[in-house]
């Protein structure tokens, strides 16, 4: 792509877009490239329906990726060249609803209790008291961690924007025998070699030993505690403004979704099984 690359570059880090977007995007870019062999330049609507079809049908992309290739199409199209864009002519695939996994209060108990390891504990149970997302636990700094107001600051989170989420009573003394033990300098939690923030990568590792260890077979990942933190919140009675806060969720759309997974409600429904059986019919 050359100078187009530069310019579309340009453009996304003027809107402040975030290293990992931005290299989503571009790669997308020359991969959109590379399949007509043409400058992208040269080429509009026909070659965008074609590229998503061919996504979707040969490739067998999954929705959110491709979601992502359209996105990127989009930006170089309307904010690099300027160009119309009819959303009734290019429509954005619609992505089908998927709840996402959360474990019990009793499997986080397994989970947590299996890891012996102190710092490796204490990231898990931080990522879980205050609904983090792994990047976040992973540059979290001493100074955001406020003992007097039992709030964590997270710093430049998804979409570069600050707040604050909940520091547990029950976390505290954990992150105070951390420190003692550990000494850390900036990062609260130090990759090797010193001053440097974990990797997002050792965290998911930790996660996955965990994991195995506590002997839980769902598909969850690390992400799976922050789900966990927005189910329970909810559960306990929470309102979902202010879980909305807590999560840093851009759209309330985003923060209701936890609302179809709680499982209180669903609790106080009988199947019509054991109903059967209590009737005695």
């Amino acid at each position: 792509m050359g100078k187009l690359q530069d310019q579309m570059r340009m453009e996304m880090e003027l809107r402040n877009f975030s290293p990992k977007t931005i290299k989503a995007y571009l790669w997308n870019m020359k991969a959109y490239t590379r399949h007509f062999m043409k400058s992208p330049d040269e080429m509009g609507e026909n070659e965008i329906k074609q590229y998503l079809h061919y996504l979707k049908v040969e490739k067998k992309v999954s929705y959110s990726n491709i979601n992502i290739a359209y996105s990127a199409l989009r930006f170089f199209y309307v904010d690099t060249l300027h160009r119309e864009w009819h959303v009734e002519k290019i429509p954005r695939p619609k992505v089908g609803r998927k709840l996402p996994v959360v474990l019990s209060r009793e499997a986080l108990q397994k989970l947590f209790a299996v890891t012996a390891n102190l710092k490796h504990r204490v990231i898990l149970l931080t990522t879980y008291s205050a609904g983090l997302r792994v990047s976040e636990v992973a540059h979290l700094k001493i100074t955001d961690i406020d003992s007097q107001r039992m709030q964590i600051r997270v710093e430049q989170g998804k979409g570069q924007k600050d707040r604050y989420t909940l520091l547990s009573q029950e976390l505290l003394p954990e992150l105070r025998d951390y420190y003692l033990q550990y000494k850390p300098t900036t990062w609260l939690f130090e990759g090797k070699g010193g001053n440097v923030p974990i990797s997002v990568g050792t965290i998911q590792r930790i996660f996955k030993t965990a994991k195995t260890n506590a002997g839980i077979y769902q598909p969850a990942t690390v992400h799976t505690l922050r789900h966990c933190f927005a189910t329970h919140l909810l559960e306990d009675g929470t309102d979902i403004f202010t879980l909305r806060e807590l999560l840093g969720h851009k759209s309330i759309h985003t923060t209701l979704r936890y609302i179809h997974i709680q499982r209180d409600h669903l609790q106080k429904v009988v199947s019509p099984l054991d109903q059967m059986g209590r009737d005695g019919s």
